[in-house]
């Protein structure tokens, strides 16, 4: 038996898990992705954060952003058990074209993506998309509506990112667990469906 050290508990898998599984939890730069990972994780979330700084003016676009100050600089981590049986691990990658092999070696047997859009942003998340589809990576694409922004009605959306008919779009908050974990069940849902 591992060592346990008296502390939390709930920070160890229960013996009875057999399956897990690797999410990836990905979108462009400064879209939810450190806050949908807390929220969701039930330990004690890892990141990878570091202080911006005057090395990334004029190559991290702040535009639409407010009062970001930090950026994720090679992956989130977050556990979230579904049942007794089966575990989601959740990996956040960085959302800038510059860590994109951070992106591939963070990709490698992921089950499926959680892409997460800014709909005042939807141009950025297109080469997000399109490594999502380089990789064969079957996703959902959840629009992280921010309470301060205006609505965009969700054909609109699936219009602009040139969705296929088949890839579930949902909305949520990041912030909020509940809507948080509604996308996350859409995502297992439509991979469920694709076993089938």
């Amino acid at each position: 038996m591992a060592f346990k050290p008296d502390s939390d508990e709930s920070v160890y898998l229960r013996e009875s898990v057999q399956t897990a599984a690797k999410i990836l939890v990905v979108g462009h730069f400064a879209v939810g992705k450190t806050t949908f990972i807390g929220t969701m994780s039930e330990i004690p979330p890892l990141r990878t954060e570091e202080v911006m700084t005057r090395a990334g003016e004029g190559i991290d676009d702040l535009k639409g952003t407010t009062g970001k100050t930090t950026t994720t600089v090679a992956m989130d981590f977050g556990r979230l058990t579904l049942s007794e049986e089966l575990v989601l691990y959740l990996f956040g990658t960085p959302g800038q074209q510059r860590f994109v092999q951070v992106w591939e070696d963070i990709s490698r047997g992921a089950l499926g993506a959680l892409v997460l859009v800014d709909p005042e942003r939807l141009d950025e998340s297109f080469p997000v998309m399109d490594l999502v589809e380089h990789y064969g990576i079957p996703y959902t694409i959840a629009v992280n509506r921010f309470g301060d922004r205006p609505d965009h009605a969700d054909e609109e959306i699936r219009e602009a990112l040139d969705l296929l008919p088949e890839t579930p779009l949902v909305s949520c908050d990041a912030r909020d667990q509940r809507s948080s974990a509604n996308a996350l069940i859409t995502l297992v849902l439509y991979l469920q469906s694709r076993l089938n």
